[in-house]
C-alpha cells in the first residue's frame, strides 16, 4: 500500500516526464527523469523503515541495562576520587537537600553539565463535560498545582 509521499512523488515524476516529452526532449532524458523519480519514490519508505529500526534497537538497549543506583554511583565516585564511600554518600545526600531547598525557594536549580530542575505552575481546570473516545464524560475540577520538571543542559545534549 502506497503512502501519501510516494503517491505525490510518483505523480510529480509522471507529470514531469510528460512535460519533457512534450517539449521535444530526447527519450533517454525522459527515461532518466522517470528513473530518478522512481528511485526517490522507493527511498521515501526505506528512510522511514530505517528510523523505525533504529528506534527499536535503542529501546531494546535501554530495556536490557539496569539503572545505576545511589550506592553504585557512590562506589564509582569513591573509586574516581579516592574518597570513602560513606563520605560520597553524605555529599550526595547534602546535594539532594540543597537542590530541593533551592527548587522550593527560587523555583530553579542547575547541576552544571547535567540538568536543570525547574518548577512550573499549572492552572486550575473547571469541571465540565468533555468528549473522550466518542463518549461524553463528566470531568472533575482540578486545583492549581506546582509541577517539577528536569531538563538536560546543552553540554549533556552535545555529548549524546
Amino acid at each position: 500500500m502506497l503512502d501519501f509521499e510516494s503517491l505525490l512523488i510518483r505523480d510529480c515524476a509522471q507529470s514531469l516526464a510528460g512535460e519533457l516529452h512534450n517539449a521535444s526532449w530526447s527519450g533517454s532524458s525522459c527515461l532518466f527523469v522517470t528513473f530518478c523519480c522512481r528511485s526517490l519514490e522507493s527511498m521515501a519508505p526505506a528512510k522511514a523503515m530505517k528510523a523505525t529500526k533504529a528506534k527499536k534497537v535503542a529501546m531494546k538497549a535501554m530495556k536490557g541495562q539496569k539503572v545505576m543506583s545511589k550506592g553504585g554511583l557512590a562506589t564509582e565516585l569513591a573509586n574516581a576520587t579516592e574518597m570513602k564511600k560513606s563520605q560520597i554518600t553524605s555529599i550526595l545526600n547534602s546535594l539532594a537537600e540543597i537542590g530541593a531547598g533551592e527548587v522550593k525557594k527560587t523555583g530553579k536549580f542547575t547541576l552544571p553539565g547535567l540538568c536543570m530542575i525547574k518548577t512550573r505552575q499549572k492552572k486550575a481546570t473547571k469541571a465540565g463535560k468533555k468528549m473522550m473516545f466518542g463518549q461524553e464524560v463528566m470531568v472533575k475540577a482540578q486545583p492549581a498545582k506546582t509541577v517539577v520538571k528536569a531538563f538536560p543542559v546543552a553540554a549533556l545534549k552535545s555529548q549524546i
